[in-house]
């Protein structure tokens, strides 16, 4: 491998589905920041409004947000997919990253002779709520049919990695599974109390969520787990999307209208140790970095069992995982951990063990690094 030109910054362009505040956009900014100036980013999103992740992004990071771009949705026709292929020249690596950027990875696939493009590597952190029971059969095709120029799939979850082995017919030595990685140490310390527009009376207990507001997050699931609840405990539900209305709805038909806070997108780190409980109800997930996240707080997990959740919590967490879509489980759950302090304390402290020991930023960022390196052919 030879390295970078001397005094060229590496330019990778970044194709998002989103770039809200989700789990992968939150990956995203903490890795641009571990690499500082040594690369140059350009940031799009399949949804342009949807751009809520770059102020995780430190402002002394060389980045920039085009608002002319080609459009990532739209019809794949031949003329469309050739202007998103002319917009990939002089980059020196393109990052794509789930479904809504598909239609870039086929550019990539049919123009990248024909226009000398960079080598691209995308990264798939699992589905909507449009396949989250079952994959999509044409959508699979023509991602088998996009995925044939990429130097590498990456996937966060062993669930992800069957499904570009055996569904998407990738080779293995294209597809690599890195788990998602945190800086434990900065969400191990204590949490900042100004973080959010209100404050936490003393008293008050709160089971909490970090997740886009999306219909695949089954939100107003957890809104109903929380009905039961003692009127000591609220739950704060932190991010942003199209899901605002339904939640607050579920909020009032469950008496819990003044109960339920949604103070939008937040920094992970300031807030989740705040919470007593964390809290998930999706009805898909793969590897979601937001648990990795509470468990370094100290937080007891309450889930149902999809993707890797089960396979990431301490050994004294996996019991309470419940079946997916199960919302009386998950009450029932909840319900448990918030009527007993020293239960919540004991697995909070082997979840915080676990996510130190295994699930570091570093590691994670050895291997992106290591990864995007061999894809361009130079080290940075």
């Amino acid at each position: 491998m030879s390295r970078s030109v001397s005094g060229h910054v590496p330019r990778i362009l970044h194709c998002h589905s989103t770039f809200s505040a989700g789990g992968k956009e939150v990956r995203c900014a903490r890795l641009m920041n571990a690499w500082g100036a040594r690369l140059h980013h350009t940031i799009v999103s399949a949804e342009p409004q949807a751009m809520a992740a770059a102020a995780l992004i430190d402002a002394d990071i060389p980045a920039t947000y085009p608002s002319d771009f080609a459009a990532l949705k739209g019809k794949p026709t031949p003329a469309r997919l050739a202007r998103l292929a002319k917009a990939m020249r002089g980059f020196d690596l393109v990052c794509t990253y789930n479904w809504g950027a598909m239609d870039a990875v086929m550019a990539h696939r049919v123009f990248a002779r024909r226009y000398a493009l960079p080598p691209l590597v995308h990264h798939e952190d699992g589905f909507n709520e449009d396949e989250a029971v079952r994959l999509n059969p044409v959508r699979n095709a023509y991602r088998r049919v996009a995925l044939g120029t990429a130097a590498q799939v990456i996937v966060p979850s062993t669930g992800l990695e069957q499904i570009a082995l055996q569904v998407w017919k990738q080779p293995h030595d294209r597809v690599a599974r890195i788990a998602n990685g945190i800086d434990t140490a900065v969400f191990a310390a204590p949490p900042q109390p100004d973080a959010l527009p209100f404050a936490k009376p003393a008293g008050q207990r709160w089971v909490g969520t970090l997740a886009g507001l999306r219909a695949v997050k089954r939100l107003p699931d957890l809104v109903a787990a929380c009905a039961a609840l003692p009127p000591e405990w609220h739950l704060v539900i932190c991010g942003e999307g199209p899901e605002r209305g339904a939640i607050l709805a579920a909020a009032q038909v469950h008496g819990l209208a003044s109960r339920v806070h949604l103070p939008g997108a937040v920094d992970p780190a300031r807030v989740v140790g705040l919470f007593d409980i964390f809290a998930l109800s999706s009805a898909s997930e793969q590897f979601p970095l937001s648990v990795v996240e509470a468990m370094a707080a100290g937080l007891p997990i309450a889930a149902p069992d999809v993707g890797d959740i089960a396979a990431i919590l301490s050994e004294p967490n996996r019991s309470l995982v419940t079946p997916p879509l199960d919302i009386a489980a998950l009450g029932r759950t909840i319900s448990q951990l918030a009527a007993d302090a020293d239960l919540r304390t004991r697995i909070g402290a082997s979840n915080r063990q676990r996510a130190q020991s295994q699930f570091d930023l570093a590691a994670m960022l050895a291997h992106y690094t290591a990864l995007y390196s061999g894809a361009m052919g130079r080290s940075f």
